[in-house]
C-alpha cells in the first residue's frame, strides 16, 4: 500500500499496449554527491534504475528490436535531484516511462499527395500579385 492507501501496482505501464512487472526493474540506492552537510552524507538518496531491454520477457521481439536500436541493451536512468528518496524514485520511473515510449514510438508513414485545385489557384493568385506589385515599384520608362 502506498501513503494515500491505494495499492501499489505491480507493473509500469509504459504504452496501452506494454506493461514492464516492477521485478523487471533494477534499483540502486546511494549517497548523492555534492553539497548538504550531514543530511547528504548520512542518507541514499540517489537513484539508479536499470531495465534489461535484451532479456525482458514482457517485450515482443519487433519492440525488443526497436528499443534494442535506439536505446542499446540496457536502459539505465540515475536521479538525484530531490532531497528524498521517494521523489528521486519517483522521477526515475517518470524518465524510465517517457524513455520507453519515446523508443517504441513508430512513425507514420508519410502518403504523398497532391495539392487541390483550390490551393493551387491561391498560390498562382499570390505570385501574380507579387508580381504586380514589384512591377509597381520600377522606375517608369520613358519613351
Amino acid at each position: 500500500m502506498t501513503g494515500s492507501g491505494e495499492v501499489a501496482p505491480e507493473s509500469v505501464r509504459v504504452t496501452p499496449n506494454v506493461r514492464i512487472p516492477l521485478a523487471e526493474l533494477s534499483w540502486r540506492f546511494s549517497p548523492s554527491g555534492g553539497p548538504g552537510g550531514q543530511h547528504a552524507n548520512k542518507v541514499n538518496t540517489r537513484v539508479e534504475l536499470r531495465f534489461n531491454i535484451e532479456h525482458s520477457p514482457s517485450l515482443g521481439p519487433h519492440q525488443r528490436a526497436r528499443l534494442m536500436a535506439r536505446l542499446g541493451p540496457e536502459l539505465r536512468i540515475v536521479v538525484d535531484e530531490a532531497r528524498s528518496q521517494g521523489r528521486n524514485r519517483q522521477l526515475a520511473q517518470q524518465r524510465f516511462i517517457e524513455r520507453m515510449a519515446a523508443g517504441l514510438h513508430v512513425e507514420k508513414t508519410r502518403r504523398p499527395t497532391r495539392p487541390s485545385k483550390g490551393a493551387k489557384e491561391k498560390r498562382l493568385t499570390e505570385k501574380r500579385q507579387l508580381s504586380e506589385r514589384k512591377q509597381n515599384r520600377r522606375r517608369p520608362v520613358d519613351e
